[in-house]
């Protein structure tokens, strides 16, 4: 009765007591951190949309695992690694998540239909009209990007494996996971896995790095009688057409991550409100929910305890740090450029985690100062950070591919 218990009715309970001490600990311990996760979420600490799916997902895989055969335990959600054609088929119609990963996560499919929503949500006219102040600001917070990428090859990561971990200091998500995919496939879920986790946290660690470093008479200085110049609809689509062309002329490796940006821009501004909502809500929304859901149920105990995962965390909360040490560099620069009349946050904002980012430091900044009004500065920089991620991950993918 006992044997019959254990091996045939509660079969989570009982591979978790069949299983290694360290797989069953961090099996627990991810099924705690899922909890967390969806309570973060739930609070508005870390990102709701992403977090709560990826929390709940991250703590059923761990507590439903059951007895394939004999001696071997597994899941019903997704195999990652299944590899051949007869292995892939055979699992697509076993794990109901499998057709997601398949056919839309490990292609980087996924990737894409986020991109084409983000580029809903963008006004490049914040950037247009500023276009030298938001691209300085850009690229001094890809200084994480830059930098990990030597630090972890003396680690002893393999180039495209470097780059992959590199890229998470873009706060870029789709970024991670495309160059990743097409540069470290071996390590691709746990660096994408990596990546998201902390592109959430970003969102809880970076008021405190601000606070720490810029001083509550800067937090609160207002740029909003700062001239502001218009901005047709005609001229953000030229732009747009004109930089997704020239991007994918510069970066064909990259192409289906500008073109899925820009045809987000592109459907914004010609005004074709039926698409705009199509990509802007249905799309985005539910990659978003089936990103985080495949995201949660790929961080099982047995991938995550790889002993090289800890080395991606670390490199990934370095890169991420750097950025926003990086970016906050280029904006004193700016506030000692202009004598005091820009605020040193919207550097902060060039990491392209967006519009997290952006909305972070205009909060920040009104704490300081209730009349503080920071956004536009900092969306340019915002959505100027998305395009230098991108084209650094067109670098990274056209010269380790």
């Amino acid at each position: 009765m006992h044997d019959i218990l254990s091996m045939q009715l509660f079969q989570g309970v009982a591979t978790l007591l069949a299983a290694e001490p360290k797989i069953a600990l961090g099996r627990i311990t991810l099924i705690v951190l899922g909890c967390v996760l969806v309570w973060l979420g739930k609070r508005g600490i870390l990102e709701e949309l992403l977090m709560v799916p990826m929390g709940l997902g991250m703590a059923a895989v761990n507590a439903g695992v059951l007895f394939i055969k004999p001696g071997t335990f597994g899941t019903l959600f997704v195999d990652p690694l299944a590899n051949g054609t007869d292995a892939v088929m055979n699992q697509l119609q076993i794990d109901w998540l499998q057709p997601i990963y398949t056919l839309m996560f490990s292609n980087g499919l996924i990737a894409c239909l986020v991109f084409m929503g983000i580029g809903v949500l963008l006004d490049v006219g914040y950037v247009m009209a500023r276009p030298f102040q938001s691209m300085f600001l850009a690229l001094c917070a890809e200084l994480g990007t830059v930098l990990v990428f030597p630090i972890a090859l003396a680690m002893g990561m393999t180039p495209g494996q470097s780059a992959s971990v590199a890229l998470i200091g873009g706060a870029d998500g789709p970024m991670v996971l495309f160059a990743s995919l097409v540069l470290a496939r071996e390590l691709f879920v746990p660096i994408t896995v990596v990546g998201y986790l902390y592109l959430g946290l970003t969102y809880g660690a970076y008021p405190w790095i601000i606070k720490a470093l810029v001083p509550e008479r800067l937090r609160g200085i207002s740029m909003n009688d700062a001239p502001v110049k218009q901005i047709s609809s005609g001229h953000k689509l030229i732009f747009s057409v004109a930089a997704c062309v020239l991007l994918c002329l510069l970066f064909p490796v990259a192409a289906p991550l500008f073109l899925s940006l820009f045809i987000g821009v592109a459907v914004r501004e010609a005004g074709l409100k039926h698409y705009t909502v199509l990509l802007g809500e249905q799309i985005l929304y539910g990659a978003t929910f089936f990103l985080g859901l495949t995201l949660g149920v790929l961080c099982e105990a047995g991938t995550l305890l790889d002993p090289v995962v800890l080395k991606l965390l670390l490199l990934g909360m370095l890169a991420l740090l750097l950025s926003a040490l990086g970016g906050l560099a280029g904006g004193y620069a700016m506030y000692f450029f202009t004598r005091g009349r820009f605020n040193p946050m919207v550097g902060v904002a060039g990491v392209s985690c967006v519009p997290t980012t952006a909305k972070l430091v205009q909060k920040i900044a009104a704490d300081a100062s209730p009349t503080a009004m920071i956004l536009p500065q900092a969306l340019g920089a915002n959505i100027s950070g998305v395009i230098t991620t991108a084209v650094l991950a067109g670098i990274y993918v056209a010269l380790l591919r």
